[in-house]
């Protein structure tokens, strides 16, 4: 058959390609000697279900073929349900499985029923970012930062006679869950729209191509498909001491009914700076206890010193080097915290435990070691370069690989298993150059390496400092300063890291690293004509180094 149909041709090889024809749907059968198979054509300009292979495709199932994007589908390959089916409606697995069933694939996912606290038995689609994650917390750190922003206004001619405008957690916890709840029906409605089939209930894989489907009221059902990707995402972890279950995480955090008067939080990572900042910010008396001498371990030096300052000059209290070794309820409710060492107990009416997460493997149980799935010690899923595990046919994304817990970093990865799984194009998730931030008051925002790091890497480096107070609270009288830093490799002039602290940071360095992926120079950051006033020009002004560091750096730079 030389051509059959409008716009549909295949030419003398084994292929079958669309080419562009008039923008409507075509069916189009096509005899094969060895059985019919189903060939999903898709392109910008038309869409046409094919069913029939050349007997040389019969004869060899395994040779299914990527033409032009296009995947050519065996016999034995339409026996399974679904060409993906994915456990978890996170952002990861929401991201593969709308672009995956967009890109010609049948695509079915399978998420716990939606509610704030995550649980063996509840999640939600939106996962841990949009429910209990990212969006919340930011909500409630913008909430937060109005009471230092009340105070800063007297300065700039504000008169509200020192007395601070009424604040009501419950009014607020009342919006933002309204606000996720709105969210979580448009995570569903995107996936409606995008033509993927979605179950409510817990998914556990019982072999390489099939998936069982518990039913929130407890019917099992088994799917099949040619592909599994696993995309259940994280949760907070408790310590193992006595007393840990007294405590709570970022999920009930931002679900507490009224607030609390005196908070501990645990942890020195991101989550607890930004817990702290948001506790401290509404008139909770707050404290931050970590094991480290400063926050916010594998940033730059420089700056885990500046978030530390910052957290003591906006009034909590910062214990350092210390651990928690148990808790003890009173009769009236509060918490009494023992430390090691030579520390004093402490009283609270809530403990946050802000000391890591871990990867959503068991809870609910995956089935994934009797399948063959490898995990590592932490209980993530292993995964090659292409996110596929040890199982050919079982991928995973997101934080249940352990790799980078980002969200947009999962969705990054998503959209690189729907490229090498439905397109036939491999694609590898490029970890370079990530910007990042940390919803701190003020906040920290980063792009690539920290001082140290490159110097590990054997780099020598012109490292670029300045800091300053920022214009928004020059007439404030608050001290606070606003740190920035450029790290460039003298060989290359190619700037290898940004660091900054201080207001919109965040905002900054979306463009910062934007400019690192391009692989900008600091001549280029140079020849960059600056916004004034703004702290941003500050990255594009600054022309003498204030140390140069690495293996060819001074020797008493080095020290």
């Amino acid at each position: 058959i030389d051509r059959v149909g409008p716009g549909i041709r295949r030419p003398p090889t084994t292929h079958v390609r669309l080419v562009p024809g008039p923008t409507r749907s075509m069916s189009l059968t096509v005899a094969a000697r060895h059985g019919a198979a189903a060939l999903p054509v898709f392109s910008s300009c038309a869409r046409a279900n094919v069913r029939g292979l050349t007997s040389k495709y019969a004869r060899h199932p395994a040779r299914a073929r990527h033409v032009r994007g296009v995947t050519v589908q065996t016999r034995a390959e339409m026996e399974y349900d679904y060409d993906i089916f994915t456990i978890g409606g996170g952002s990861g697995g929401v991201r593969a499985s709308r672009m995956s069933s967009a890109a010609g694939a049948k695509v079915g996912l399978v998420e716990l029923p939606y509610n704030a606290i995550s649980s063996a038995t509840q999640g939600g689609l939106g996962g841990t970012c949009v429910i209990r994650g990212c969006v919340p917390k930011k909500l409630l750190v913008f909430g937060a930062q109005f009471e230092a922003e009340f105070r800063d206004a007297q300065g700039f001619g504000w008169d509200h006679g020192g007395a601070m405008p009424s604040f009501s957690w419950e009014k607020l916890i009342s919006a933002k869950t309204d606000e996720i709840e709105r969210l979580n029906g448009i995570y569903g409605r995107i996936l409606d729209n995008n033509g993927v089939e979605k179950f409510e209930g817990a998914g556990k894989v019982t072999g390489p191509h099939s998936v069982e489907v518990t039913a929130v009221d407890g019917t099992k059902t088994t799917y099949t498909a040619k592909n599994i990707l696993l995309a259940p995402g994280g949760r907070a972890w408790y310590p193992d001491i006595p007393g840990a279950d007294y405590g709570i995480t970022s999920d009930e955090a931002l679900a507490l009914k009224t607030q609390p008067k005196r908070v501990l939080v645990v942890g020195g990572g991101y989550i607890a700076v930004e817990f702290a900042g948001i506790f401290q910010g509404f008139g909770t008396e707050t404290t931050i206890a970590y094991r480290a001498d400063l926050p916010l371990r594998g940033f730059d030096e420089e700056v885990r010193q500046t978030v530390a300052n910052n957290l003591e000059s906006r009034g909590m209290r910062v214990m350092s080097g210390v651990n928690p070794t148990k808790i003890v309820k009173n009769d009236d409710g509060s918490l009494v915290v023992s430390f090691d060492g030579d520390n004093e107990d402490l009283v609270v009416d809530e403990v946050m435990w802000a000391t890591g997460r871990v990867p959503n493997t068991d809870r609910p149980d995956l089935g994934l070691k009797e399948v063959g799935v490898e995990l590592d010690k932490k209980g993530a899923v292993v995964v090659d370069d292409f996110s596929q595990t040890t199982v050919p046919s079982i991928w995973a994304v997101g934080d249940v690989t352990n790799r980078m817990n980002l969200t947009p970093v999962a969705l990054m990865e998503g959209m690189a298993f729907k490229d090498t799984v439905v397109l036939g194009k491999p694609t590898k998730p490029d970890y370079e150059n990530i910007a990042s931030a940390v919803f701190s008051q003020p906040p920290v925002a980063t792009v690539g390496m920290t001082e140290e790091q490159a110097i590990a890497s054997g780099l020598t480096c012109d490292v670029y400092t300045s800091t300053f107070t920022p214009m928004k609270i020059s007439l404030a009288g608050r001290v606070e300063k606003a740190f920035m830093k450029l790290i460039v490799d003298v060989d290359t002039d190619k700037v290898v890291g940004c660091h900054m602290v201080g207001p919109d940071s965040a905002e900054i360095m979306q463009g910062i690293g934007i400019a690192l992926k391009c692989g900008a120079t600091k001549a280029q950051f140079d020849s960059t004509v600056g916004i004034h006033p703004s702290s941003a020009e500050e990255f594009v002004t600054m022309r003498d180094p204030t140390r140069r560091v690495g293996a060819k750096a001074p020797v008493e730079a080095k020290m």
